[in-house]
C-alpha cells in the first residue's frame, strides 16, 4: 500500500530532499540523477507512474542550477542550442502525450527495462565513441544522429524522466566531437527543456505528490549548481561506474 501523497513525516521528508540533493549532484556532473531519485520514491510506496511525474517535476530545479553552473560552457554553442532546442521540445511532448495515455499497471512493467536500456546506451559510449570515430563515413551522419538522437532520447525523458541525461550524454558524445564538460553544459539545457516540458504538461494533467516533489525541488536545486562545478574535477570513470552500478541495482529491484 502506497503512502500518503500528502503528509511526510520528518525522516522521510530528509530522505527526499538528500535525494534531490544528489540526483541534482549526478545531473550537473554527468546524468542519471533520476535513477537516485526515482528509486527513493519507489521505496517510500509511491506508485511507479506517480513516482516518475513527481521525479519529473521535482528534479527540474536541478537542471536550471547545473545550467546556471555551465554557463560559461554554454555561452558559445547558441547556435547549437537553436537548433537542438526544437527538436528536444518536440521529442518531450509526445513522450509526455505517451506516458498519460499508459495505464500504471504496464508503465510499471515497462520502467525497469527503460532503466536498463538508459544503462547500456551509458555503458557503451565510450566504445562506440571509438568505433564511431574510426570511421570515415561516420562524419557525413553525425549531424543526423544528433537530431535523431535528441530527439528521440527526448520523447524518451518526456514518457520516463530516470536517465534522460545518461541518454542525452551519450549521443551528444557520440555526435559531437567537443569536449565532455561543453557536452555536458549541451546536455544540460537540453534535459531542461525536455523535463520543463514534461513538468508542465504533468501539472495540467494532475497526478502528481505535490509534498514530495517540492522537497525534491529543493535538494535537486542546489544538488545541480554542485554538480555542475563538480563535472570540472570530479574522474569522469567514477561517475560513470556509480550511475551503472545505480541504474542496475533499480532495474533489479524493479524486476524483482
Amino acid at each position: 500500500m502506497g503512502i500518503s501523497t500528502t503528509s511526510l513525516d520528518t525522516s522521510h521528508s530528509i530522505l527526499i530532499i538528500l535525494a534531490g540533493l544528489f540526483a541534482g549532484i549526478f545531473n550537473g556532473v554527468a546524468g542519471g540523477g533520476s535513477l537516485l531519485s526515482f528509486p527513493v520514491l519507489l521505496a517510500l510506496g509511491y506508485p511507479a507512474l506517480t513516482a516518475n511525474i513527481t521525479n519529473t517535476i521535482g528534479i527540474w530545479p536541478g537542471y536550471l542550477g547545473s545550467t546556471a553552473g555551465f554557463r560559461a560552457e554554454i555561452a558559445d554553442q547558441g547556435e547549437q542550442l537553436a537548433h537542438l532546442s526544437l527538436v528536444a521540445i518536440g521529442g518531450a511532448m509526445v513522450g509526455a502525450i505517451l506516458l498519460l495515455t499508459t495505464s500504471s499497471a504496464i508503465f510499471t512493467q515497462l520502467a525497469p527495462w527503460l532503466i536498463l536500456g538508459a544503462v547500456a546506451l551509458f555503458s557503451a559510449q565510450p566504445l562506440l565513441k571509438r568505433v564511431l570515430n574510426n570511421s570515415t563515413s561516420f562524419s557525413q551522419t553525425r549531424p543526423l544522429l544528433l537530431k535523431l538522437g535528441t530527439f528521440l532520447a527526448s520523447v524518451y525523458g518526456g514518457y520516463f524522466g530516470a536517465g534522460l541525461g545518461v541518454m542525452l550524454l551519450a549521443i551528444i558524445g557520440l555526435s559531437l566531437p567537443d569536449s565532455i564538460t561543453r557536452t555536458s553544459g549541451l546536455r544540460s539545457v537540453l534535459s531542461m527543456l525536455v523535463n520543463g516540458v514534461a513538468a508542465i504538461v504533468f501539472l495540467i494533467h494532475g497526478g502528481l505528490a505535490w509534498g514530495a516533489a517540492a522537497l525534491l525541488a529543493t535538494g535537486s536545486l542546489a544538488g545541480g549548481w554542485i554538480g555542475a562545478r563538480a563535472a570540472l574535477t570530479v574522474p569522469s570513470s567514477a561517475l560513470r561506474a556509480a550511475v551503472i552500478l545505480i541504474g542496475l541495482g533499480t532495474s533489479l529491484r524493479l524486476l524483482a
